[in-house]
């Protein structure tokens, strides 16, 4: 079949031709061309709609000025992205959204890595003329996960974007109109009174603070400082391969030893690796896997280590939760351990015990808070802190981060296997699980190359097939609870898979909503994915790890002798597996959670 060849269109942008494909827009049109015009509402492929106004060009013979971000290229078209009138109008929409917008940038969440606030600095704006009332939305800060601060959206509407459009939850929308208007969820409620899965999404696309992770380093240092608390701490596979972007290092840049060391150096009794039970993880659930080969379902088997997609799951499909792993995420698995088994190795009383994860999710932050997460006799976690918070407890810490010297993580709970690390990766706990089901089954090395190009990558959906013993399965990759949303529907529809990965953030644990934002222009709308530069670092980082296998590892084989016995054992599942509830889409009713404010009445 003959491809359809690409139609191009040739247009004049500030006295230069360019030659573009059609359909694209005019602000497309000008990057192409190197020309950057500036914008706050745009997202690439995402939201498009024009409404901050921020990107007007002059059209020749148009009498309006017009957003780029939504006009198409056309033959001939002739556009001046830099007139006086451009200009002044840009300055007047950025001074309006100035005068409502409060005045607390030193305090700010976002302080230096506002987009707001670098658009003002790139506008000169050293005076707003406009002065009158100000919005006074109240906060909403319900939930444990994600908090919104509508006093300070710009109602880019990005969230929306990102939110319907990737994550499919659906959750934002913009009501009523003019200076009252508002973008949250339906009826004025809460994100804890709706169907939010914490992802936390909204808050890496959102270009100020109004929203962001409830802040809970406060916590952690409160805890540190206590003679009384023993405090460790474990660290995700992927904040090491992102946490470097807070000090100035390029993406993806591998800092496991200096990380270790800061933390060290903030006090904390133990530092450990999370990716020690994501190998045990994969003993669980490939061992699970397997029970349901040998019983001959329920299929789909599907993953369970993201707390994001697991909420998914239950308001959106709940009559998926039997095929769910029971195994926890290894972020609550090592909790639970560490209670029990690290507690009485070091002879320390669970309950003088805090456990600090540093997470690329704010998701685990409502993870934590789940009744069912407390195996031990006590909560399996304690504080959950984003890659963000991490960062700004080593600012405060006066650590100098890039010249750390680099450390080891503590034994037994910090040794780890490659196929561990990979978790970090949107495909990485399908590659982790093949390599040591395959082997136990077979006696033989997967061929890993044969399967490489079907399992990593950026791709939303990917899919593989792998010959064992008990015959031919077939196993499924998605990411983004959006592209989740098409797999089981298309499961629904009769597709048959044996065994799914299902990451609730786009690009997996690399891209989850507790990540570094980036610039916009390095991170969404980059040329190149930042999350797949993240992942290949992860990938490289594995090749140089002395197990590559989740079985291999030595610690994990220590733990099953000495404490657990075995797989799935009385003691593995009390302590390891977990369950899960049926939500509705909207929990708690639809009550008006919060009052809006009357509408402004204007005199004729």
């Amino acid at each position: 079949m003959m491809m359809k060849e690409e139609q191009k269109v040739s247009l004049t942008i500030d006295g230069r031709k360019v030659t573009v494909p059609e359909g694209m827009s005019v602000l497309e049109a000008a990057r192409h061309a190197g020309v950057d015009i500036p914008s706050l509402c745009y997202l690439k492929g995402v939201n498009e709609v024009g409404t901050c106004r921020i990107c007007v060009v002059e059209i020749e013979g148009s009498k309006n000025l017009q957003a780029s971000c939504t006009y198409p290229v056309s033959e001939g078209l002739v556009v001046r992205t830099n007139t006086k009138r451009v200009l002044k109008a840009r300055r007047t929409v950025l001074q309006l959204l100035l005068s409502e917008h409060p005045q607390d940038c030193l305090t700010c969440y976002r302080n230096t890595n506002c987009e707001l606030q670098a658009m003002a600095h790139r506008f000169n704006i050293v005076e707003i003329p406009f002065h009158g009332e100000r919005t006074t939305f109240p906060n909403d800060d319900k939930s444990v996960a994600v908090m919104r601060e509508p006093s300070k959206c710009i109602r880019c509407r990005r969230c929306i974007g990102v939110c319907s459009a990737i994550q499919t939850a659906y959750v934002y929308s913009a009501t009523h109109r003019g200076f009252e208007s508002i973008i949250s969820p339906a009826f004025g409620m809460s994100l804890d009174d709706v169907a939010c899965i914490t992802c936390g999404q909204c808050a890496n696309v959102c270009p100020t603070a109004a929203i962001h992770e409830p802040d809970n380093t406060s916590q952690v240092w409160d805890a540190l400082n206590d003679p009384e608390k023993y405090v460790i701490v474990q660290v995700a596979p992927s904040v090491r391969v992102t946490l470097g972007e807070e000090f100035g290092f390029p993406i993806g840049s591998v800092v496991t030893g200096q990380m270790v060391a800061a933390l060290r150096k903030m006090g904390f009794a133990k530092v450990f690796d999370t990716d020690f039970t994501a190998d045990l993880t994969i003993m669980e659930e490939g061992y699970e896997f397997l029970q349901k080969l040998k019983a001959g379902g329920p299929f789909p088997h599907l993953s369970s280590c993201s707390p994001g997609w697991i909420k998914f799951c239950e308001h959106f499909y709940p009559e998926f939760l039997d095929c769910v792993s029971t195994v926890k995420s290894p972020h609550s698995m090592f909790g639970a351990l560490a209670k029990t088994y690290h507690a009485e190795k070091v002879g320390i009383d669970p309950a003088k015990m805090v456990v600090v994860s540093v997470m690329p999710c704010t998701a685990k932050k409502y993870e934590l808070n789940r009744p069912e997460m407390n195996d031990s006799g006590f909560k399996d976690v304690d504080i959950a802190i984003t890659t963000r918070e991490l960062a700004r407890m080593i600012r405060q810490a006066g650590i100098d981060f890039a010249n750390l010297p680099e450390e080891e993580f503590d034994t037994p709970m910090g040794i780890a296997s490659g196929a561990g690390l990979i978790f970090g990766a949107t495909g990485g706990v399908i590659e982790a699980a093949l390599r040591t089901i395959y082997e136990i089954t077979t006696g033989k090395e997967l061929p890993l190359p044969q399967y490489v190009q079907s399992l990593r990558g950026m791709d939303g959906l990917k899919q593989a097939e792998v010959e064992l013993p008990q015959g031919k399965i077939r196993v499924a990759i998605a990411h983004g609870t959006g592209n989740a949303r098409m797999l089981l529907e298309k499961i629904k529809s009769g597709e048959v898979y044996h065994f799914v990965e299902i990451m609730g953030c786009p690009g997996g644990c690399v891209g989850g909503g507790g990540q570094p934002i980036l610039p916009l222009r390095r991170g969404w709308e980059g040329t190149i994915d930042y999350r797949m530069d993240r992942a290949d670092s992860l990938y490289k980082a594995e090749k140089e790890l002395p197990y590559r296998k989740s079985h291999e590892n030595p610690a994990v084989k220590k733990l099953y002798e000495e404490f657990l016995g075995h797989p799935l054992s009385e003691k593995a599942h009390k302590l390891l597996h977990t369950s899960y509830t049926p939500r509705s889409r909207y929990p708690k009713g639809i009550p008006q959670v919060y009052a809006l404010p009357e509408p402004a009445v204007y005199e004729q």
